[in-house]
């Protein structure tokens, strides 16, 4: 009871500046500014504060400075692996420069994300980390993030005369994983994307026809599901059995790990056996690739690096903001071979 009393009679800002003589900001010079206060008034400003037992909190403190030791982070999506991954190397960057991370799932939606970012630029965070896959996205809510609070784009490139970016080079990466299916011996080749709208799905489509087209092949055909989850992977292969076991199709790479782990579940449900009849890769590197009962071979995404650089970069701006230029920096994919993808013993077609 005498401690709730006591936080009930706890001496506000308010009380200090009554009983000091003094303007509230007047108080916040004494606590953010000294130089701009005579000592004579912050020698009354320090009585009345230790009178009253005022302890300054070190959050309203940071909001009167302009800003605080905390980065904002909005993810599309924390069931995905990958965004942890990002999140965690934010987390390291920021940490080791003494400022916490704020995080905010979209889940993909534009609507939250522009109500995230207003809520960031509110609280005066020291920099926002925002991580898209939807170009149209961020030319939506481009206007939303403030001109003068430092912001980085994570996976997902843009002019450097916006803002700095931190991406990972997803063209190299649909190459990759469609030479590994080459090299194993695959040659009826189906890549399964989703929405034309995100850049990274657009990036690996490249890479797949570049790599089809260096050994002048003919790939079966590209497939759009509506979106880039389980579920989508699901009706994608189911769809695809019959061309399998009729040998039309030996090799699919899936733009994400879930689209790949819903395919692979949808064939062993049929009867088709991986990599035996059919080979699939996934991108992304997350845990629908590693748990899954044929683990999947797959593109990693250095989700790590991508966080721990782009908090580099968001800080140095706000700590150097006049010398600050922005960069792009893009990060490379690499190959991680599993069960999905062993060696065709077929001869190639």
């Amino acid at each position: 009871m005498a401690d709730e009393e006591r936080s009930r009679a706890r001496a506000s800002i308010a009380d200090v500046a009554v009983l000091a003589g003094v303007s509230l900001g007047t108080v916040s010079n004494v606590l953010n500014h000294p130089s701009r206060v005579s000592a004579v008034t912050a020698q009354k400003v320090a009585r009345a504060m230790a009178k009253l037992d005022y302890v300054p909190d070190g959050n309203a403190r940071s909001l009167a400075a302009g800003s605080n030791r905390t980065i904002g982070i909005v993810l599309p999506d924390l069931s995905n692996s990958l965004f942890v991954d990002v999140a965690r190397g934010a987390e390291d960057s920021a940490d080791r420069a003494g400022h916490a991370l704020m995080i905010a799932n979209s889940d993909t939606r534009l609507e939250r994300e522009s109500r995230h970012l207003r809520t960031f630029a509110q609280a005066r965070v020291a920099g926002i980390l925002l991580t898209l896959n939807d170009e149209d996205h961020y030319e939506a809510i481009v206007g939303d993030t403030p001109k003068n609070l430092p912001t980085v784009m994570l996976n997902l490139a843009v002019p450097v005369s916006r803002s700095c970016s931190v991406s990972v080079d997803n063209e190299l990466g649909g190459w990759m994983a469609t030479t590994h299916l080459i090299e194993t011996g695959r040659r009826r080749l189906v890549f399964v994307g989703g929405p034309e709208s995100l850049d990274p799905v657009r990036d690996r489509s490249k890479g797949f026809a570049r790599a089809v087209g260096e050994r002048s092949l003919q790939p079966v055909r590209a497939i759009s599901p509506p979106g880039v989850n389980r579920a989508d992977g699901w009706g994608v292969g189911t769809a695809l059995v019959d061309e399998i076991r009729a040998g039309v199709v030996d090799g699919i790479f899936a733009a994400t790990d879930l689209l790949a782990a819903g395919i692979v579940q949808a064939l062993t449900a049929a009867g088709v056996q991986v990599p035996e009849d059919v080979a699939v890769v996934g991108y992304d590197n997350n845990q629908a690739a590693w748990d899954s009962p044929i683990p999947i071979t797959t593109i990693a995404q250095p989700g790590e690096d991508m966080g721990r650089v782009g908090a580099d970069l968001v800080l140095e701006e706000a700590q150097r903001r006049f010398e600050h230029q922005h960069r792009s920096l893009v990060l490379e994919p690499s190959l991680v071979v599993r069960a999905s993808s062993r060696p065709s013993a077929r001869p190639p077609g």
